[in-house]
């Protein structure tokens, strides 16, 4: 071979080994591995890097899954929010518009019950008492007025067939037992713990006549509500018989609704006023039917309640003068019932905060966690400096939003773009991310009492507003349910199949189709459960 032909064959020798090289060298930057690396995979144990690498691809995959699942759906048109991170360190799992605003319906409960275990304990009672201006005398009159206190508890009822302990019935057993038999004055029920108003900012009037929407009432009682239930007349034509649980008559019905022939298109209209207790329902009802039930909400149960003591207290052998009245804090300060001015004659306390919170999370009782939002304000809104608004006094409601916001903050949590108007998240105004929701779990999964909030949440399969929902991961998902008109939400914490927690949040808005949002909200979650190596 010629000297030419020898230097042309050395340059193109070696530009191919410098290609050569260069491509090994793109290759591992584009796949994380090495060609070393790759034969190690073959291998039975893995080093460190390479199960970062292997949980990277593993994710990635995981993201192409689910984005299939949702955009291949009948629901794809829908705005869906998704953030899922690991509850040991906090790392990103998966995300979809995690960063963008949605409304969460009952998911805001997350925030509002979270918050209230961990600054007001689960130990927390809620304290209902009786006072009088002065002590029953010598013939156990009490020279003045009865009045019934309330500070929020959730909990509190007229009576109840197997544990009067925290009830109206129970406090006459008690006035009874100190001696007391006569009132000369008025049975007055007092709702004036809590300031601000009893429905929720951005509520809709339709919602405010069911029981989901009843008045969060510092003096609530059998939970605001009452049940009317109707049954067909064997005779056609007959109006249907109306039943309800209101033993003093504080709802009246007006009831136009008739029986017509088996076999007939049952009509049905319900409607109670917004500012008072009349209840219209009218229709028709075919007979041989099993009847129609509907859970109203009652206004005013302050008053409610003291009608319901002023008949209690007479059947216990107290009589009472007067009549039953109510009172809020709708009035000048200077002139609300003081308590540490008067003489507390008996009191009852509510279940435990960590009973009322896995009542409220498992049920989705809106009322609860109004009043655990309120009770928040009154007890902790010392924390947050008020800004009255042109003398305007600031509501418990606000003051509560306030203490969470804080509580966000303090965790390194994002709260100022969030809009948060209620506890329940009734409210259509309630403007979340699904970031803030997982990393707000991952907060509350380091606290003191992280248990007792996840044991809170519905489990898959099992109990709550999960106990139909998925059944094939049951028990691996613990989370709160939410719905409301075009939306729906899932938040709370899975275990997947390599044992990892993660927490996460899914959130669905704007759905308008007729496919169940439900049903792919837990084929989303199933996926996570489900997903083969899957780690945080």
């Amino acid at each position: 071979m010629n000297r030419g032909i020898r230097q042309n064959w050395q340059l193109v020798s070696k530009a191919l080994c410098a290609l050569l090289l260069s491509v090994v060298v793109f290759k591992s930057l584009i796949t994380g591995h090495s060609d070393t690396d790759l034969q190690k995979e073959g291998g039975t144990k893995s080093s460190t890097s390479e199960t970062k690498v292997a949980s990277k691809q593993t994710s990635e995959s995981l993201a192409q899954l689910i984005d299939r699942t949702v955009d291949q759906s009948d629901l794809a048109r829908a705005r869906w929010g998704i953030s899922v991170v690991s509850v040991n360190d906090g790392h990103e799992v998966y995300a979809r518009n995690a960063d963008q605003l949605f409304t969460p319906a009952s998911n805001m409960k997350v925030f509002t019950t979270g918050v209230a275990l961990d600054i007001l304990g689960a130990d927390y009672r809620w304290r209902t008492s009786v006072y009088s201006s002065s002590p029953p005398n010598a013939a156990g009159s009490i020279d003045g007025d009865l009045v019934l206190y309330g500070r929020g508890a959730p909990d509190f009822l007229a009576q109840s067939k197997t544990n009067n302990r925290n009830s109206l019935a129970q406090l006459a057993d008690d006035l009874y037992a100190r001696g007391v038999r006569r009132i000369q004055g008025n049975v007055i029920g007092d709702e004036s713990y809590f300031r601000g108003e009893p429905l929720g900012d951005g509520w809709q009037w339709t919602d405010i006549q069911w029981y989901f929407g009843a008045e969060a009432s510092a003096l609530s009682i059998n939970g605001n509500e009452i049940d009317i239930n109707l049954a067909p007349s064997a005779k056609g034509g007959a109006t249907m018989e109306v039943h309800e649980s209101d033993p003093v008559n504080y709802v009246t019905v007006q009831n136009d609704l008739i029986t017509v022939e088996r076999g007939k298109a049952m009509t049905l209209g319900v409607h109670r006023g917004l500012s008072d207790n009349n209840v219209h329902i009218w229709g028709e009802f075919p007979s041989g039917g099993k009847g129609f039930g509907a859970r109203l909400s009652v206004y005013n149960p302050a008053l409610w309640a003291a009608r319901l003591f002023h008949q209690i207290l007479k059947a216990r052998g107290i009589e009472v003068a007067g009549n039953a009245q109510a009172q809020s804090s709708r009035q000048p300060p200077s002139q609300r019932f003081d308590p540490t001015k008067s003489i507390e004659l008996a009191f009852v306390s509510s279940k435990p905060l960590a009973e009322i919170i896995k009542d409220t999370n498992k049920e989705s009782i809106n009322l609860y966690a109004e009043l655990m939002l309120r009770t928040l304000g009154r007890e902790r809104g010392s924390l947050i400096a008020a800004s009255e608004s042109g003398g305007r006094e600031r509501g418990d409601d606000e003051a509560g939003l306030a203490v969470i916001r804080l509580w966000m903050s303090r965790a390194q949590i994002p709260a100022s773009g969030l809009a948060l108007h209620d506890g329940s998240g009734l409210s259509r105004l309630n403007l979340v991310t699904p970031k803030s929701l997982s990393q707000f779990l991952v907060s509350l999964s380091r606290t003191s009492n992280a248990g007792i909030f996840r044991e809170s949440l519905p489990i898959s399969g099992r109990d709550g507003t999960l106990s139909g929902r998925l059944t094939s991961v049951a028990g691996k998902v613990t989370a709160k349910t939410g719905f409301l008109t075009y939306d729906a939400s899932l938040s709370g914490y899975l275990t997947t199949e390599a044992g990892e927690i993660l927490a996460f949040s899914i959130l669905c808005n704007d759905q308008t189709g007729r496919a169940s949002t439900a049903r792919l909200i837990d084929e989303i979650t199933s996926v996570l459960a489900t997903y083969p190596n899957l780690r945080g």
